[in-house]
This record gives C-alpha cells, sequence and structure tokens, in this order.
C-alpha cells in the first residue's frame, strides 16, 4: 500500500476520532443531583387478565411503593392520582423509582391526603430502538395496562377517567402510539410527558418496521391533530450530553400553533438548568422535582384527580417548564388590584436612573416608588433583579398614587423569569400607560439578606449585533464585542447563527473597577425559534466560556441566536466568538452520522468490484487494502447521488431527520435540507477511513486467530482447505433455512458467515505453511549476469511447493478477506433482532416479526456458495464481464436510499452477492 494512501486515511481517521471524542466527551460535567429513596423500594406486580397474561408473558405490570405506602397498598386498594412510567430502549421498570419516591416525599407534604399512584411497566428491556418488531406489542400491553389500572379504582365514588403518562426514551413513542390503536379511547390519556423520546424519526432504523411505526404515529398526530387537541404532550430533551438522542430529535411533529404540544430542552427548564445524558435525565432530581410539582399543581381539589381543563394543563406546564415567574401557581391566576401598607418610613421614591440596594439583617418592610412620567420619552424598559427567590410578588403598578406612597396597584410581577443566581423581571414602557409608577418591594419579614437592582433602559442603547466566523474558519479569526457596563441587561445578536453544523467558542471576560460585592452575571444563549436556551453563571471578574452549538436549525434563517448579557455595573465584558473545528465535527456526526456506516458499505462494495476488475484482467485478486483505499471515487458517488435526489425529486423520508423544530414540521414536509448533502464528501472520506482501517483490523484478526488454531489443523498447501462438497453445501443451505424461517433469519446469516470465515482461517493458514515450505526448500545456485551465485529455490516438479502455487492461495485470500468484510456488514444489521431474539427465548424461540427472513434465504446460499470460491474459477465464469460492472451501479443506489435506512444496505448486498455467488457455479 502507498505511503500516501496510509497517510490520507490516517488523516481521515484523526477527524473522524475528534469529532467523536467532540460527540462522546465535548459536553460539560454531569451537574444533576441524584434523587435517592429513604426507604427500600418494592414492586407490588398487578395481575392482569388471563388473556393479556398469556399474549404478554414477558411483559409485567408494577405499582411502586415504599416502607409504610408499601404496606398499605399491598391489596391494591388505591385512593391516589394514577401515574404510569413507560421505560425506553433496554430500560428497566426499576427506573421508575426516582419518581415514585419524589412522589411520595411530596405527598407528605401535602394536605388532604393527596398523593400519587406511580406505576411501572416492564417491557422485557428489550432493544426496540435498533428492533421494531416489538413496537406494536408494547403499544398493545400498554392500552392493557391502562385499563387494568383504572379497574383498581372502581371503589371510588369518583374514580380516576384517566392516566397520566410518563415516558422515557422509546417508552414515550410508545406512549403516543396508543391513539394508533383503533380500540382507544383517548380520554384514558389526557397528558403525557416524555423524557428524550425521539419523535420526529428513529435514531438508526435497522429494519422496516421501526419506520413503518413511526410513520403511523406521525400521520396520526398530524393529520388528526384536531381530534388530539385535548391531548397534552410535554416532550423534554437532555442537551448536549445525550448523544444517544439528539435533542433535536425529542422535538414534536406537529402543526404550527398547537398550545397543546410543548417541546424543549432540560437546559431551558427553570430551576433545572442542567444536561443530562439519556439515563440521568430519569433520575436527575431537577427534573423529577419540577416533574412531581407539576403533577400535583394538576390534581383537581375537589375530584383529587388530574385536571381535564386544558387550559389548567397549559399553564401548569408553563409553570414549572418554561417561564417559572416565581409566584405560587394558584395566585398567578389573580390580576385584581391590590392594596399595599401605608407606612410612611417604608417608602422611598428612587430620582436616579439606577438603584442598589442591599436588604438588612433586620426585618423591615421596604417599597421603592419610581415616576413613569419623567422616564417615558427617554427610556423604553425597566429592568430590575433580585436574589430573593422566594415565591412572593415584588414589582406592582401604581393606579393612585403620589411621590410619597401607592394605595392600590396591579402585581406585574406575572412576567418575572427565574434565572440561576436571581429572579429578572423586563417591562415594557409602552404597556404601562395606565400607570403612574413602579413600586419595587424590597421588603426582608424573614430577616433574609438579598439584594435588589433595577434600572432604566433604551432598547437601542443596550443591543448589539456581531456577525459569527465562518464555519470553515478553523478559529483563527474571532468576532469581537466589548461591552462596557452601564447597565445590567445587554443583548449581542449573533448574525448568521442558525445553522446546527456550526459550532462556536464564545469566551466572555469581565473586569471591574473597584474591589466590592456584585451579584454574578449570568450569559444565556437564547435561540428564538426553540426552547433550547442555556445558562451560564460565571463570577465578577472571571472569564466563561461558552459552547455555540444548535439543537435546531432555524428554517427560514430570518433571525439570530440572541446572547444575554446580565451584567454586573461599572464593569467590562469582552466577548469573542470563534470556530470550533473539532466541535464542528462533532455536530456533523450528531447529525450525519447515519450515513458514515452507509458509506463504509459503499467502499467495501467498490473495493469487492475492483477485486473482481482485476481478476477479469489478470487472473488474479489485488491486496485487499489497495482495493478498499482505491475504493474512494467522490466523483462517481457523490455527484450522481446529488443527480438523483434533484432528477427523482425524491421524497424527505428518503434524507436525513430534518433539523427544524416542531413548529416548521409543515414547512419542512415538503422541503429538504440541503447541507448534508453538501457534507457528503466529508462523510464519503470518513465511511472509506472505517472500511480501510477495518478491513486492517480484520486482516490482523484473522492473523492472530490463524496462528492460535494451527496447531488444531493438519498443515495444507492446497487452495481447497475449508471449501464444502456439493452434499454438505446443499445440507447445511436446507439446515440453516430451516432454522432461519422457523426462529431467527439472523442466527441462520451469522452461522453461515461463521463457516465464510473459517474458510477465510483456512487460506491464511495455508498461506503460511506454503511460504514456510518454500523458504525451507532445497536452494540450487545459479549464475546471475554479474557473475555472482543467485540462490534459487530448486523445483523438483512438485507444483504444489511452487511460487504460483503461492501466489493463487494469496489471491483467494485478497478475495476472500474483501467478501469477509463485506459479508459482515448484514449480520451487523440483523444483530439488534438476533439478540432480541436470545433474550426471549425462555417466552418463544420464534422471532415475530423478523425482519431478515426474508432475505435470509438467498444471503445463506451466497454465503455457502462463496465458501467454494476462488479466483480460478470466476476468471473462467462466463458472468465475470456482467457482474464486475454491477458494484458501482449499486453503490449510487444503496448512497441514495439508505441514508435513513440502513436496512436496506442488506437488500443492496444481496444484489450483488447473487450474481457473484453465481459466477462461481457457472
Amino acid at each position: 500500500m502507498k505511503p500516501a494512501a496510509v497517510a490520507f486515511y490516517g488523516a481521515a481517521l484523526g477527524l473522524l476520532v475528534v469529532g467523536l471524542r467532540e460527540l462522546l466527551t465535548g459536553f460539560e460535567e454531569n451537574r444533576c443531583s441524584m434523587t435517592y429513596m429513604f426507604e427500600y423500594p418494592e414492586y407490588r406486580r398487578v395481575s392482569l387478565p388471563r388473556r393479556v397474561a398469556r399474549l404478554y408473558p414477558a411483559y409485567g405490570l408494577y405499582l411502586y411503593g415504599e416502607g409504610l405506602y408499601a404496606q398499605e397498598t399491598r391489596a391494591l386498594k388505591l385512593t391516589g392520582t394514577p401515574v404510569l412510567f413507560l421505560p425506553g430502549n433496554a430500560g428497566s421498570y426499576k427506573q421508575a423509582r426516582s419518581l415514585g419516591s419524589v412522589a411520595l416525599r411530596k405527598a407528605e407534604s401535602m394536605e388532604g391526603g393527596v398523593h400519587l399512584n406511580v406505576f411501572t411497566v416492564d417491557f422485557n428491556e428489550e432493544l426496540v430502538a435498533l428492533y421494531g418488531g416489538s413496537l406494536l406489542r408494547q403499544t398493545h400491553f400498554l392500552h392493557e395496562s391502562i385499563k387494568a389500572i383504572l379497574r383498581l379504582y372502581k371503589h371510588l365514588k369518583t374514580p380516576p377517567q384517566s392516566v397520566a403518562l410518563v415516558g422515557h426514551s422509546m417508552g414515550g413513542v410508545v406512549a403516543r402510539a396508543l391513539f394508533t390503536l383503533p380500540r382507544f379511547s383517548p380520554h384514558l390519556v389526557r397528558l403525557i410527558i416524555t423524557q428524550a423520546s425521539p419523535h420526529m424519526a428513529p435514531v438508526l432504523a435497522l429494519d422496516p418496521y421501526l419506520l413503518d411505526f413511526y410513520a403511523a404515529v406521525r400521520e396520526k398526530w398530524v393529520n388528526q391533530a384536531s381530534k388530539l387537541g385535548n391531548v397534552t404532550v410535554l416532550s423534554v430533551g437532555g442537551g448536549y450530553r445525550d448523544y444517544q438522542v439528539r435533542s433535536g430529535l425529542t422535538s414534536l411533529p406537529c402543526p404550527p400553533g398547537d398550545p397543546n404540544k410543548l417541546s424543549l430542552v432540560v437546559t431551558a427548564v427553570p430551576r433545572t438548568w442542567v444536561s443530562t445524558d439519556h439515563l440521568s435525565i430519569v433520575w436527575c432530581k431537577e427534573l423529577v422535582l419540577a416533574t412531581v410539582r407539576a403533577f400535583f399543581d394538576l390534581i383537581d381539589a375537589e375530584t383529587r384527580q388530574f385536571t381535564d381543563d386544558p387550559e389548567r394543563k397549559r399553564t401548569v406546564l408553563n409553570h414549572h417548564f418554561i417561564r417559572h415567574p416565581v409566584r405560587m401557581l394558584r395566585d398567578a391566576q389573580d390580576s385584581s388590584p391590590v392594596s399595599i401598607l401605608d407606612v410612611p418610613e417604608a417608602w422611598s421614591e428612587v430620582n436616579t436612573l439606577r438603584l442598589s440596594y442591599s436588604a438588612p439583617k433586620e426585618g423591615q418592610l421596604k417599597y421603592f416608588l419610581f415616576a413613569l412620567a419623567s422616564r417615558r420619552k427617554g427610556y423604553s424598559h425597566f429592568y430590575c433583579r433580585s436574589s430573593n427567590l422566594e415565591t412572593s410578588s415584588w414589582v406592582f403598578g401604581c393606579l393612585h398614587g403620589n411621590a410619597s406612597s401607592c394605595g392600590r396597584a396591579v402585581d406585574l410581577s406575572l412576567g418575572t423569569e427565574l434565572l440561576p443566581p436571581y429572579k429578572v423581571l423586563l417591562l415594557s414602557l409602552a404597556d404601562l400607560a395606565s400607570f403612574t409608577h413602579l413600586v419595587v418591594s424590597a421588603s426582608n419579614l424573614n430577616s433574609k439578606q438579598f439584594t435588589v437592582e433595577c434600572e432604566w433602559q433604551r432598547e437601542e442603547s443596550q443591543t448589539r449585533s456581531v456577525s459569527v466566523p465562518h464555519v470553515l474558519s478553523f478559529g483563527f479569526p474571532s468576532s469581537d464585542v466589548t461591552v462596557n457596563s452601564s447597565g445590567l441587561l445587554h443583548n449581542i445578536q449573533l448574525l448568521h447563527f442558525h445553522q446546527v453544523y456550526q459550532a462556536f467558542r464564545i469566551s466572555v471576560v469581565s473586569q471591574c473597577r473597584g474591589a466590592r460585592d456584585r451579584l454574578p452575571s449570568v450569559y444565556r444563549m437564547r435561540v428564538p425559534w426553540f426552547r433550547e436556551d442555556s445558562f451560564t453563571t460565571a463570577s465578577v471578574p472571571s472569564a466563561a466560556e461558552i459552547s455555540g452549538m444548535l439543537h435546531t436549525s432555524r428554517p427560514d434563517n430570518a433571525s439570530s441566536v440572541l446572547l444575554q448579557l446580565h451584567t454586573a455595573p461599572n464593569c467590562q465584558y469582552k466577548v469573542s466568538v470563534r470556530t470550533s473545528f473539532p466541535k464542528v465535527l462533532g455536530q456533523v456526526l450528531r447529525f450525519c452520522g447515519p450515513l458514515v456506516p452507509v458509506y463504509t458499505a459503499v467502499t467495501l462494495l467498490l473495493a469487492c468490484g475492483g477485486q473482481l476488475s482485476s481478476i477479469l484482467r489478470s487472473g488474479r485478486a489485488a491486496d485487499m487494502s489497495q482495493t478498499v483505499g482505491s475504493a474512494l471515487q467522490l466523483h462517481k458517488i457523490n455527484l450522481p447521488v446529488y443527480l438523483l435526489h434533484i432528477l427523482l425529486s425524491l421524497p424527505p423520508e428518503d434524507s436525513l431527520p430534518p433539523t427544524f423544530p416542531d413548529g416548521a414540521f409543515r414547512e419542512w414536509a415538503g422541503s429538504r435540507e440541503e447541507w448534508p448533502r453538501l457534507l457528503s464528501p466529508l462523510l464519503y472520506v470518513l465511511g472509506a477511513a472505517v472500511a480501510f482501517w477495518g478491513g486492517a483490523l480484520l486482516r490482523l484478526l484473522v492473523r492472530l486467530v490463524s496462528l492460535m488454531l494451527a496447531p488444531l489443523h493438519r498443515p495444507s498447501v492446497s487452495r481447497g482447505g475449508g471449501t464444502l462438497r456439493l452434499r454438505t453445501q446443499l445440507l447445511l443451505g436446507a439446515c440453516l433455512t430451516a432454522a432461519g424461517w422457523t426462529s431467527c433469519g439472523a442466527l441462520a446469516v451469522s452461522a453461515a458467515s461463521l463457516l465464510h470465515l473459517y474458510r477465510v482461517l483456512r487460506l491464511q493458514m495455508t498461506e503460511r505453511s506454503l511460504s514456510h515450505m518454500l523458504n525451507l526448500a532445497p536452494r540450487k545456485q545459479k549464475p546471475a549476469a554479474n557473475g555472482a551465485l543467485e540462490a534459487q529455490p530448486e523445483r523438483s516438479g512438485a507444483p504444489l511447493l511452487s511460487e504460483s502455487a503461492l501466489q493463487e492461495v494469496s489471491g483467494d485470500l485478497q478475495l476472500h478477506l474483501g467478501l469477509a468484510a463485506l459479508l459482515m456488514l448484514p449480520v451487523m444489521i440483523g444483530a439488534p433482532s438476533l439478540v432480541h431474539w436470545i433474550r426471549n427465548l425462555r417466552f418463544s424461540t420464534r422471532l415475530d416479526p423478523d425482519p431478515c427472513r426474508l432475505h435470509s434465504v438467498p444471503l445463506i446460499f451466497v454465503y455457502l456458495l462463496l465458501i467454494n470460491c476462488d479466483t480460478l474459477k470466476l476468471s473462467n465464469s462466463r458472468l465475470l464481464p456482467v457482474v464486475s460492472c454491477l458494484p458501482l451501479p449499486l453503490a449510487i443506489t444503496m448512497a441514495t436510499f439508505s441514508s435513513l435506512h440502513p436496512y436496506r444496505i442488506a437488500y443492496f448486498l444481496s444484489a450483488a452477492l447473487v450474481p457473484l455467488a453465481l459466477c462461481c457455479v457457472l
């Protein structure tokens, strides 16, 4: 292999490693608090009807309990509000313990005995994210479980009519799939909360059942959205720590403007503000607390069950998950004027542009009065923040007041927004025409110290704009902006930052005059088109770094990301924006990663075509590393693929999942994004690097395993080692076909692949034996051209020990090494169904449905026929000229139609391998 090719693929592998490292580790540390059980958790199995237990022997329904509550509910005489937890891909039903334990602790502080009954479903930890054959079965069992749960409350005067669902990962998709069942009544489920659930599209579609399931769910929720308007769904994504399910996929596909379908990222959830990985989102205490608080606020005081009012559900979820106003929810609905105590010594009029007040240790009443009349012309907004995070009203609009006090006022605190270190309120003076003054309460009757800062603002002077660097600038030029903080809030518009493939390192360095205590600064990266805001808290002065990346793209490119700086007064802030090339690679793999294995298969298929062409020309197979290295043909693959997409006007379902948020789903339905196609050459290079170094690893493993197996085999010098007789081939083919149809198709394909791999090992042992024998053969001296004696192996007429025999075996070995790499791809694609079948053997010996059943038959006979294949048979075949031309068009169609359908790779490989197998017999 040429050193230049090794260096090129080494560099490509380096890029892939850098991107994977950034994808898997390039995020903040886990700042979630662990939820703990104060008593030993118990899972009480709920008995199901015999028909249900017989149909679904692998599944189960359990009630979570601890301590005294577990003892009281042993008879399953329940009086609480039902909540059902659904585990996701390979998830355990015991993951409900975080939700159940926190709900029990919350119920202890509630009056009237209000509590939750947390149920959980055992789906036998099935790999439903990779094998979709069980999704419909899980959906039917979930329907039966809901009916069984509601039957437990029949003894109550007002039994619950619905069950709230909490679904993790694929459990959230199954929850929405309930409504596709023909016999499911929508009133049984009125509230669904999903955690890290890929609603937009599957992460990796390794069988058609997964895509069919998604298509049915999408059609129901999009085309019949009006019928499901009263069903409230909240989807929470995990952020960048969740590299298994990117947060863009957790966006709910629904018509724009549906107020009861909410999608957001956990970093934007008030009082949470952390990113979670795919598992910690279940036990993250901050998120679990928000979920439990929302559940208890949704319980109707009269029925002691979840409310059916969509407006009430929307208000509660907005309160706990979107914009927390730091007020009690029951007080948020009251907008009537209030009276403020008229204590003269408690009132202070503020005539300056800024107020900074620190409450003393001694408890006292304190109100600050801001006159509006003198500020309306010169200022546009009033900004105020307080480190007092108590749930109380603190800013009022005065209806009738004077310079010394205010008698009647309207509470304006509902617009308050909670940030990590303090609460903030931004009021537009244009909306305050009916008020004469603003009143800020700084009372600390509980003797708690805090700080209040307020100021008048001009919007135009608080906003700056900066263009972000080009994505290919590699971090050398930076976009800088300096803010001399004469105010408490500044907005920096990051122009042209609206695509997911962009990634930046944003550094904020603060310097202050004078040494005094200041409130910490908060840097908020605000995304206008999706709830994926992130917050960074920094002390003053300090240097902070923010990862500037997006979970979703802006469909119309009409707006950009906004960087909000909640700053300290009398400080200077320098903001630098640089492109981070490692993060760009991480984003490319996050959004386009499924294309890499597709291009790996394309490379191996073209390498096989190169070997066939070599056999056709010279009668010998080229070296595997050489053919794989030369299989990177961008002009022959990417250009035809791009033209096919344009000419055929392929539907969006044949491309990668969209990066647009839920509100733009209708817009995406008629258009496709072009940037993944522009990145396809890079993805092709990465896929070719995987094929090149994967082939090198395969050759190394074959050599090592053949060394270990050599003592068990007699040394052979024949190229026919490991071949099968015709009768054996027919018998094995019949047995494997029967096993595939009666048990699992992937099992039969894997067994046939092992037989072919044994053929490769025997060829490797034969090549080693021939090399050793030729090195030990007697040599005779032959005069060279310069008069010296040259050693030549003595040829005694034994053809098996000739150099040509070694070359023939080496050619066969290179051919079968290339075939082995290609034949492993169907095995890898079918591995999830094989794992699912093995884990369910105690319940059923037959996998149903089986995604490998149909194409397992041709693959089995292809594997068995290729075992006896060699370069001599191929070179003498009349079909070889035609078969050698097939890999290129098949590679083009594979790259065109397999981006979202990796399972189709097996179909295209079958179309290429069946003619090749026929060359061995014709």
